[in-house]
């Protein structure tokens, strides 16, 4: 009688963790079939339900570029899951590009059947939160709440072009951000240490690189000349993004972030000239022939 009485115990003690061990199996499951799919790049579109309908092309996208790029060891190590209610976050360390990141896999679950919704490097771990009443929460780091910060703000700023376009027009689109007067105003008001055109330059740096998180590089300041080398997000959030390509082309993406900087050297007083090395961009500043609109 004791051992039957044992018996029923240890099955009580152990049932529940057979049945998580089962859906663990399960959740494990849909990771391998979903990484044997995308190492033969057999995840088509019917099998992508993202957030929203839009970024199924982007998400494709993004798929295919890792597929490209990956080392498949990676893929097979064992990834933390987190089931949350039809869905299921797979986090795993992944190297692309000489860079290792953890990565968050999102999957929506129906039956035995599983969906891709989304990639996502930034993460909030929310997870670990010390118990209530709580005062400080789980960080990231600095350069990744610069990201986060900049991709909501562009993210503002295409939905506002968007709208002023189909309102106003491109031009007026276009012109809406530029805000020349007031950038110049802050740089002579920040940095009263110099002549106005070079504080314009010193800010400028100062500003993409110390409020932005942006990198950087003052490679030539003269009375006449400047040369600012400056690796915004802007254009890095754009090919890293799923959201920004549906809603902008390229072209009109690059032009408000081109009128925004010529319009901040033409009320400074510099004529700009604006190149490109992949993702960096190259300011060369050469000073007005007249002058500039200054007091």
């Amino acid at each position: 009688m004791k051992r039957f009485v044992s018996l029923w115990i240890l099955i009580a003690i152990l049932g529940p963790m057979f049945v998580l061990g089962a859906f663990a199996q399960d959740e494990l499951r849909i990771w391998k079939e979903f990484v044997a799919a995308l190492k033969k790049g057999e995840i088509a579109e019917d099998r992508i339900r993202p957030y929203y309908e839009n970024l199924k092309q982007p998400v494709l996208d993004m798929l295919n570029k890792m597929r490209g790029m990956a080392n498949w060891k990676e893929f097979e190590a064992r990834p933390e899951v987190f089931p949350v209610e039809n869905k299921v976050h797979f986090l795993i360390p992944l190297t692309f590009q000489n860079s290792r990141t953890t990565y968050c896999f999102t999957f929506l679950r129906e039956g035995q059947n599983w969906y891709f919704v989304q990639p996502e490097t930034i993460l909030v771990r929310m997870d670990k939160i010390s118990s209530l009443p709580a005062s400080t929460f789980p960080d990231t780091t600095e350069e990744t709440k610069a990201w986060l910060r900049e991709e909501i703000r562009v993210s503002k700023d295409v939905r506002l072009f968007n709208f002023l376009a189909q309102e106003k027009g491109k031009d007026f689109a276009f012109d809406w951000f530029c805000d020349g007067y007031g950038y110049f105003l802050a740089a002579r008001v920040h940095v009263p240490f110099l002549p106005d055109q070079k504080a314009f330059i010193l800010y400028l740096c100062w500003e993409q690189a110390n409020l932005r998180g942006q990198k950087v590089t003052l490679e030539k300041l003269e009375d006449n000349e400047a040369v600012v080398r400056l690796q915004p997000f802007y254009f890095l959030l754009y090919e890293a993004t799923g959201h920004l390509k549906p809603q902008i082309s390229l072209e009109d993406y690059r032009k408000i972030f081109e009128r925004i900087w010529q319009d901040r050297a033409e009320k400074a007083g510099w004529d700009l000239d604006i190149t490109y090395e992949k993702y960096d961009c190259i300011f060369k500043f050469l000073k007005h022939k007249g002058k500039a609109d200054i007091f």
